[in-house]
């Protein structure tokens, strides 16, 4: 009897122990998590609407706005606290509303099944309800479903979420309410942060996108430098929506709390939109459906490998070499070139614009691109591959996206990014067939902010290696090629060229490197849309690695006849 009483005793503290943790977390939560079985509302004053914008269209942008409140939704709640209240201010004016999506009793930053509560019906009961109060209102109300869901941070629980699981809760909710409430405006909210496109839901439902200039989320972020300055914090987000052909509500944050709003900043962006509205700015970006990529009928293989380890190996056909412009001007490009040539393999020829035979520093290559600085060794250039009897894949200034300083290039303004871009392929006069122009980004995240217009691209490039952090030295920590290339082709969904992988590489132990080239092979017998590879067989460059040992890439040669052996397996 005492052991059976010893138990319930243990059990009743437990529970009691259990119970006062869960209030404590409850009471010191914020207010919206506390009341988990109300649904409410409240002014979103941090997140004031400034102003509407229209790509390229003056008279559509202006400032404006409307009153903002955030109803804070909880798959726990059984009653809308204040309904009544919120249907008397929809039907005084135009809102917006920001809908916050929270799945069962809140347990901190790492509950993040919000979207799949969402696709669950766990929202269902809300859903109708607003759905109710906005056919009663004669005016605009916007609806913005769970906001800022790019920024990879745990502030919200639909954050650091894959792109495809969200795109499908927006959909599901945004198409139950448009049933519902056909008049319902639906807004897709991104803060706007590097890597909002790969959020991005389609046309279907959507009215209007917003961004906000500064949002919590992207302040509290450390994967992308934080720009709090405007206007180059407003240009930048809308630079990066020039592929959606919807208006863009301009919501304030902390960057427009210290520095408002000026009219005269959403002129200059219309002004920028309308000089380059044939290429940086064309309509032909605006995305309607996700593109077609060829497919290839045999991965062709390659290697940038400056020892000469691998090249003589029969399943190379490609070899890659980095070139910059004082060694085409000294014409050591060519010895180089030519070598190639006379083992009849194909070129992937890496162009860096800058360390000329002036030897002067320049910071802005790519406006001396523009300028004219480069063109004799440009025209050299061309004068050199064309009709060389060989495919030369021609890459510009690549891994320009990277937030870093490695190259000179990197860091910039998209639009001059893609502008010298540009004018470098289309500096070719002889226009010979045998060039193949190559856009070359690493494939993190905001590449496509850099994507130069498919008229001067006949092939995506990417580059593929296993370390996912500089500061990483144990092999065994490497990602597998198969995560890093489907989280890098997904990103260039919109886009509609086929790619060539011209740089991958892994580390580590034969045994190691053997196993996740095996995961290569099999990941690029999968996709047919990858036309080639090229296998990096060389250590890094020491100097970018700081006081880290660089990472040596180089593989056997043994391992690399059973990569080529294994990726064209059955074709």
């Amino acid at each position: 009897m005492r052991k059976y009483r010893l138990k319930i005793n243990r059990a009743t503290l437990i529970g009691i122990i259990g119970l006062l943790l869960l209030a404590a977390v409850i009471v010191k939560g914020p207010g919206y998590v506390r009341n988990t079985f109300f649904d409410q509302f409240t002014e979103r004053n941090n997140e004031p609407v400034l102003a509407l914008f229209k790509h390229g269209d003056s008279t559509a942008t202006r400032l404006t706005g409307m009153p903002h409140y955030t109803l804070y939704w909880k798959s726990t709640a059984i009653k809308f606290k204040n309904s009544g209240e919120l249907l008397r201010l929809l039907k005084k004016s135009d809102v917006l509303l920001s809908i916050e999506t929270w799945p069962q009793a809140y347990a901190g930053p790492w509950y993040t099944d919000a979207l799949t509560a969402i696709l669950k019906g766990s929202f269902n009961r809300q859903l109708d309800e607003l759905a109710g109060l906005i056919k009663q209102s004669s005016h605009s109300i916007y609806v913005r479903f769970d906001p800022d869901m790019e920024v990879p941070v745990y502030q919200f629980p639909w954050q650091y979420q894959s792109a495809p699981q969200y795109i499908r809760a927006f959909n599901y909710m945004a198409a139950k309410l448009k049933q519902a409430a056909p008049a319902a405006k639906i807004i897709w909210g991104p803060s706007g942060f590097p890597g909002d496109s790969e959020f991005w839901p389609g046309n279907k439902y959507v009215d209007l996108i917003s961004v906000t200039l500064g949002s919590q989320s992207e302040q509290t972020s450390s994967a992308y430098p934080y720009q709090p300055q405007l206007p180059g914090m407003l240009f930048s987000k809308l630079h990066r929506l020039r592929f959606m052909d919807k208006p863009v509500l301009v919501l304030g944050g902390q960057a427009s709390a210290a520095s408002p709003l000026q009219p005269d900043w959403l002129k200059q962006q219309v002004r920028q939109e309308r000089r380059y509205d044939t290429t940086v700015y064309s309509p032909a970006n605006f995305i309607t459906t996700d593109p077609d990529k060829p497919v290839r009928q045999k991965l062709k293989v390659g290697v940038f490998d400056p020892n000469r380890r691998l090249i003589n190996n029969p399943n190379v056909s490609i070899e890659h070499i980095f070139t910059d412009m004082g060694e085409i001007e000294r014409g050591e490009l060519k010895l180089r070139f030519d070598s190639i040539l006379a083992r009849h393999h194909d070129v992937v020829l890496t162009v860096e614009p800058w360390k000329d035979t002036i030897k002067r520093p320049d910071p802005n290559v790519l406006q001396s691109t523009l300028d004219g600085r480069f063109d004799p060794a440009i025209q050299k250039l061309y004068q050199l591959i064309s009709n060389c009897g060989q495919t030369v894949y021609l890459r510009f200034a690549h891994e320009m996206e990277i937030p870093i300083k490695r190259y000179a290039w990197q860091s910039k303004d998209p639009a001059t990014y893609i502008r010298a871009f540009r004018y470098f392929m289309q500096a070719d006069k002889i226009h010979a067939k045998n060039i193949k122009r190559v856009w070359g980004p690493a494939g993190d995240r905001g590449s496509a902010d850099w994507w130069p217009g498919s008229d001067v691209v006949d092939y995506i490039s990417i580059a593929i290696y296993g370390l996912p952090d500089k500061n990483i030295t144990d092999p065994n920590k490497q990602e597998l090629f198969s995560t890093i290339f489907q989280r890098k082709y997904y990103r260039m969904r919109f886009l509609n060229r086929p790619l060539f992988i011209t740089e991958f590489g892994v580390k580590g132990p034969e045994d190691y490197q053997h196993k996740w080239l095996a995961d290569a092979a099999n990941t690029l017998r999968h996709n047919k849309h990858v036309f080639g590879i090229c296998y990096f067989n060389l250590y890094d460059n020491p100097k970018t690695w700081g006081h880290i040992k660089a990472p040596d890439w180089s593989i056997s040669p043994q391992n690399m006849q059973f990569f080529c052996n294994s990726v064209n397996a059955g074709n």
